[in-house]
């Protein structure tokens, strides 16, 4: 079988959450390379707009924090269309913190964006990922972190507030849970929902000593490659992983296994 084949989602809709950021553009290129019909969405309307010019996708300005944000984004892709094959929750804010500078605020900004907006994207786009599944096998896939997994180490990071805040891990590992419930609830209906949970990834501007100190503590020795992430979302978006669900799938090097 040829790669097209295999992984190939020519004639299916695609929706990318926090499309703009260092992941969320490789899983866009990917699933946009395979043939899907892509949409990306995020707050910034210009970011999002060069992005779908770069890759010839579709871009949707939308808040997953806002109501209203999402349901217009329902809207939106039931008058483009009105199919959705694959959505990928990839949103989220990264900031350092630790639990002596955390607030009972930043836990409830962290569960919004992650925990409520999933519902919010599936409440709104339920009904067009059912219909799916009577020619496809629609794909929810939720992207979390090892540290939903794992706590950090302190000892690698410079100052403890350059540290992933308790909130992001706390609310990851709730988005993996909740994956399963979706997957559970979905499944019936013929729509697979998994978690992909990625390890230590560089970002733009990331300090190098520090992605240096986060590879070493990995079996392989490095950190990961952004393409290492969207293979991963693209097999469980394509019909070829149609028997796979309420899945956690870790790309960490090895992170965890240890």
């Amino acid at each position: 079988m040829t790669p097209d084949e295999l992984f190939g989602l020519r004639g299916k809709v695609a929706v990318v959450t926090g499309a703009t950021g260092r992941l969320g553009q490789v899983m866009a290129e990917a699933l946009t390379g395979a043939g899907a019909t892509v949409w990306l969405v995020g707050r910034d309307q210009s970011k999002l707009d060069a992005l779908a010019a770069k890759l010839d996708c579709r871009a949707a300005r939308c808040d997953v924090t806002v109501d209203d944000d999402v349901a217009a984004l329902g809207e939106t892709l039931r008058r483009e269309g009105g199919r959705l094959d694959v959505l990928v929750h990839n949103a989220h804010v990264g900031r350092g913190g630790s639990l002596r500078s955390a607030r009972p605020a930043d836990y409830l900004a962290a569960a919004d964006l992650a925990l409520a907006a999933f519902q919010r994207l599936l409440d709104a786009t339920r009904d067009l990922l059912v219909a799916a599944a009577a020619d496809s096998s629609p794909a929810v896939i939720a992207v979390a972190s090892m540290y939903g997994v794992v706590s950090p180490k302190p000892h690698l990071y410079a100052t403890p507030e350059g540290g992933n805040p308790p909130y992001y891990g706390a609310v990851k590992a709730g988005l993996i849970q909740l994956a399963r419930y979706a997957a559970v609830e979905l499944g019936p209906a013929g729509v697979r929902v998994n978690c992909v949970t990625p390890g230590a990834f560089p970002g733009g501007g990331g300090d190098p000593d520090l992605l240096a100190r986060l590879g070493r503590q990995t079996p392989l020795g490095r950190v990961g490659d952004p393409l290492e992430i969207a293979t991963s979302v693209l097999y469980l978006a394509s019909p070829r992983s149609s028997y796979v669900t309420g899945a956690n799938v870790v790309v960490d090097g090895g992170w965890t296994a240890w």
